[in-house]
């Protein structure tokens, strides 16, 4: 290799490196090298950073055989692993079998192929403790990046295109050529005398990046002949300003969202005081948290949940987010209910209670409702008067078993100083229970199925105490999960 040829891109990439803090001194790198001039020329850049800069930076060489061609791939890993040997490095090679993992998964060529490749490389920085993995990704690799995500409608974040350098777990991702063109690249492997392998599947344009690279781009370019440097404008002037937004929307999550278990919540009042482009971002940024297995949170989701919430008249809703997600209004909260399928029915129990006194502890919710029977005087008036939490009965007139059981669907109730009945939904509704609580409240029901009490609600006018009324009986409510 001819040292003085190769120098400029060598320094080129060390002042990035410094400028963007890529790695510090004493790191470990793990090199991925497919064989390409990209990744070829990366190896010889590191070696030379590592070895004449006074880094005391250490590489790894790795290499991964996709299992797509067989007989070129196996000449790829031993060129590689050559190289690896010229340079006195360490080799890693993987050997994945991504068509299998294509029919498991049912996941597509790309996706199948970049999950296993990361899963492999951040299996060889564990192994060797590294700090980062270097990627080969170019220039002109950041411009088909950005041109893919503008076709398909992405956002700020997304036409920031790749990183220089992005966590990962506690791995860093840094790409050290992303300011340099291909052209310079090869180039610089020309002149260097430096070799490298051509992969064949680059250039058929039946997958989209390569459609992008050999088809959108080379037509565009006939419009502007800087195309590729304007893309990569535009994406690092959004990814500075996408960094900003950041920090700005985490510091309103840790102002307005709240944890409750899985759940995810935050009052409405607060938000619709942020700008639209800052409430978007606080949705999005709350998708991110809960482990709902969505491959993808587009425009339109997150628009959903900001419309519904920015209605005017207090409301309830549901919205299946898809990945077992669901987001829910009530009233002035919005709540992210993850696997939401899983507690569709809310919790089910029946307890008897075929004599008083009694005490009912209802699994699940930490409540507890007493049942005792007293005479009937002016402690009966006072406890009439003294909350929801507590209710008392003409004993005479109840009728056994009684129950305390979880609400039903059609649910009604005689309401005190109502004719006829009312829907126990329609109550909640008209005292403002969140839906997510509904299924929390117990009712207690006569032997005849009639409900006599929604404890903390409302009570009904069946056993009603009046002037005739020798004995009660007090049910008392007491407890109850935080919420």
């Amino acid at each position: 290799m001819n040292d003085y040829s190769m120098y400029p891109l060598v320094e080129r990439v060390r002042r990035i490196g410094e400028e963007h803090r890529l790695w510090s001194p004493g790191d470990c790198i793990v090199v991925a090298v497919s064989g390409g001039p990209d990744s070829v020329a990366l190896l010889y850049i590191m070696h030379a950073i590592a070895k004449r800069m006074g880094q005391g930076l250490s590489l790894v060489c790795a290499h991964i055989n996709h299992g797509f061609r067989p007989e070129e791939s196996l000449e790829e890993a031993e060129f590689v692993q050559g190289l690896a040997g010229q340079l006195d490095l360490p080799f890693e090679l993987g050997n994945l079998d991504i068509p299998s993992y294509m029919k498991q998964s049912g996941k597509g060529t790309q996706l199948a192929a970049r999950e296993k490749r990361y899963e492999f490389l951040r299996a060889v920085a564990e192994k060797y403790g590294a700090a980062s993995i270097a990627l080969a990704h170019h220039a002109d690799d950041q411009a088909e990046t950005v041109m893919m995500r503008i076709l398909r409608g992405s956002g700020s974040s997304g036409l920031a295109g790749m990183r220089m350098k992005r966590r990962e777990g506690n791995i860093n991702l840094i790409r050290p050529l992303l300011r340099i063109y291909k052209a310079e690249i090869l180039q610089a492997c020309q002149d260097s005398g430096i070799p490298y392998r051509i992969d064949s599947s680059n250039l058929q344009n039946k997958y989209a990046r390569n459609a992008i690279r050999l088809d959108v781009l080379p037509f565009l370019g006939h419009y502007n002949g800087q195309l590729a440097e304007s893309l990569n404008r535009i994406a690092d002037t959004l990814g500075e300003e996408d960094d900003y937004m950041q920090q700005v929307t985490d510091q309103v999550y840790r102002e307005l969202v709240v944890s409750k278990g899985e759940d995810l919540a935050f009052e409405i009042g607060p938000f619709t005081s942020l700008h639209a482009a800052l409430q978007r971002r606080l949705i999005k940024l709350i998708l991110n948290y809960l482990p709902c297995g969505m491959e993808e949170i587009d425009f339109v989701k997150i628009e959903r949940v900001r419309q519904g919430a920015m209605q005017n008249a207090p409301t309830t809703w549901s919205l299946d987010l898809g990945g077992g997600l669901q987001c829910v209004r009530e009233y002035d909260t919005i709540r992210f209910i993850p696997n939401a399928a899983e507690g569709k029915d809310g919790l089910r129990y029946t307890y008897r209670v075929d004599s008083v006194p009694a005490e009912v502890a209802i699994q699940g919710l930490g409540t507890n409702l007493l049942f005792t029977q007293n005479a009937a005087g002016q402690d009966a008036a006072r406890t009439m008067a003294n909350g929801n939490d507590r209710a008392v009965f003409d004993a005479d007139k109840l009728v056994y078993p009684l129950t305390v059981r979880s609400r039903q669907p059609g649910d009604t109730m005689k309401v005190m100083g109502l004719n006829g009945t009312k829907k126990v939904k329609d109550i909640f509704i008209d005292e403002k229970i969140p839906p997510s609580l509904r299924s929390r409240i117990p009712v207690v029901a006569d032997g005849l199925g009639r409900i006599l009490w929604i404890p903390g609600i409302r009570r009904s006018s069946i056993a009603a105490v009046g002037q005739h009324t020798s004995s009660v009986v007090l049910m008392t409510a007491d407890g109850g999960d935080e919420e």
